[in-house]
Protein backbone atom coordinates (compact mmCIF):
# COMPACT_ATOMS: atom_id res chain seq x y z
CA UNK A 1 0.00 0.00 0.00
CA UNK A 2 1.08 3.59 -0.51
CA UNK A 3 0.23 7.08 0.62
CA UNK A 4 -1.11 9.68 -1.80
CA UNK A 5 -0.91 13.47 -1.93
CA UNK A 6 -4.29 14.94 -2.84
CA UNK A 7 -6.00 18.16 -3.89
CA UNK A 8 -5.35 20.37 -0.87
CA UNK A 9 -1.59 20.35 -1.45
CA UNK A 10 -2.03 22.25 -4.72
CA UNK A 11 -0.89 25.87 -4.38
CA UNK A 12 0.14 25.30 -0.74
CA UNK A 13 3.02 22.82 -1.07
CA UNK A 14 4.02 22.50 2.52
CA UNK A 15 7.06 20.25 2.77
CA UNK A 16 6.89 19.15 6.40
CA UNK A 17 6.10 15.65 5.13
CA UNK A 18 9.35 15.45 3.17
CA UNK A 19 11.46 15.85 6.27
CA UNK A 20 10.10 12.73 7.98
CA UNK A 21 10.10 10.36 4.99
CA UNK A 22 12.68 7.62 5.65
CA UNK A 23 12.88 6.56 1.98
CA UNK A 24 12.78 9.97 0.23
CA UNK A 25 9.78 9.12 -1.93
CA UNK A 26 8.48 12.68 -2.42
CA UNK A 27 8.79 14.52 -5.71
CA UNK A 28 8.33 18.25 -6.26
CA UNK A 29 6.51 20.14 -8.96
CA UNK A 30 5.94 23.88 -9.28
CA UNK A 31 2.97 23.97 -6.89
CA UNK A 32 2.39 20.40 -5.67
CA UNK A 33 4.16 17.41 -4.16
CA UNK A 34 3.63 13.76 -5.06
CA UNK A 35 4.62 10.40 -3.58
CA UNK A 36 6.16 7.68 -5.72
CA UNK A 37 3.96 4.63 -5.03
CA UNK A 38 6.77 2.20 -5.87
CA UNK A 39 9.07 3.77 -3.28
CA UNK A 40 6.59 4.42 -0.46
CA UNK A 41 6.94 1.86 2.34
CA UNK A 42 3.61 2.72 3.98
CA UNK A 43 5.24 3.91 7.19
CA UNK A 44 2.56 6.60 7.71
CA UNK A 45 5.03 9.14 9.08
CA UNK A 46 4.13 11.76 6.47
CA UNK A 47 0.37 11.80 6.98
CA UNK A 48 0.24 13.52 10.40
CA UNK A 49 2.99 15.97 9.37
CA UNK A 50 0.95 17.51 6.53
CA UNK A 51 -0.47 20.86 7.73
CA UNK A 52 -2.96 20.81 4.83
CA UNK A 53 -4.23 17.30 5.64
CA UNK A 54 -3.63 16.40 2.00
CA UNK A 55 -1.96 12.99 2.48
CA UNK A 56 -4.01 9.81 2.71
CA UNK A 57 -3.45 6.09 2.61
CA UNK A 58 -4.45 4.87 -0.85
CA UNK A 59 -7.46 3.04 0.58
CA UNK A 60 -8.64 6.18 2.41
CA UNK A 61 -8.42 8.75 -0.40
CA UNK A 62 -11.50 10.97 -0.12
CA UNK A 63 -14.33 10.33 -2.54
CA UNK A 64 -13.85 12.29 -5.74
CA UNK A 65 -10.06 12.45 -5.37
CA UNK A 66 -9.21 8.95 -6.61
CA UNK A 67 -7.53 10.42 -9.70
CA UNK A 68 -4.69 11.55 -7.45
CA UNK A 69 -3.51 7.93 -7.27
CA UNK A 70 -2.65 8.14 -10.96
CA UNK A 71 -1.39 11.73 -10.72
CA UNK A 72 1.09 10.78 -7.96
CA UNK A 73 2.34 7.82 -9.98
CA UNK A 74 2.63 9.78 -13.22
CA UNK A 75 4.30 12.93 -11.87
CA UNK A 76 6.71 11.14 -9.53
CA UNK A 77 8.26 9.62 -12.64
CA UNK A 78 9.11 13.03 -14.12
CA UNK A 79 9.50 15.51 -11.27
CA UNK A 80 12.71 15.85 -9.21
CA UNK A 81 13.07 14.19 -5.84
CA UNK A 82 12.82 16.45 -2.78
CA UNK A 83 14.46 15.45 0.50
CA UNK A 84 14.57 18.66 2.57
CA UNK A 85 11.91 20.98 3.92
CA UNK A 86 11.34 24.27 2.10
CA UNK A 87 9.03 27.19 2.76
CA UNK A 88 5.42 26.79 1.67
CA UNK A 89 4.31 28.77 -1.37
CA UNK A 90 3.93 32.53 -0.74
CA UNK A 91 0.11 32.61 -0.82
CA UNK A 92 -0.47 29.20 0.85
CA UNK A 93 -2.80 30.67 3.48
CA UNK A 94 -5.18 31.82 0.75
CA UNK A 95 -5.30 28.32 -0.81
CA UNK A 96 -5.23 26.00 2.19
CA UNK A 97 -8.68 24.45 2.49
CA UNK A 98 -9.95 25.55 -0.92
CA UNK A 99 -11.68 22.62 -2.63
CA UNK A 100 -11.40 21.62 -6.28
CA UNK A 101 -7.89 22.88 -7.00
CA UNK A 102 -6.97 20.30 -9.66
CA UNK A 103 -7.37 22.94 -12.37
CA UNK A 104 -4.47 24.86 -10.78
CA UNK A 105 -2.02 21.95 -10.81
CA UNK A 106 1.08 22.98 -12.75
CA UNK A 107 2.75 20.10 -14.45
Amino acid sequence: MTFVVTDNCIRCKYTDCVEVCPVDCFYEGPNFLVINPDECIDCALCEPECPANAIFSEDEVPSGQEEFLKINEELSAVWPNITEKKDALPDYEKWDGVEGKLQYLER
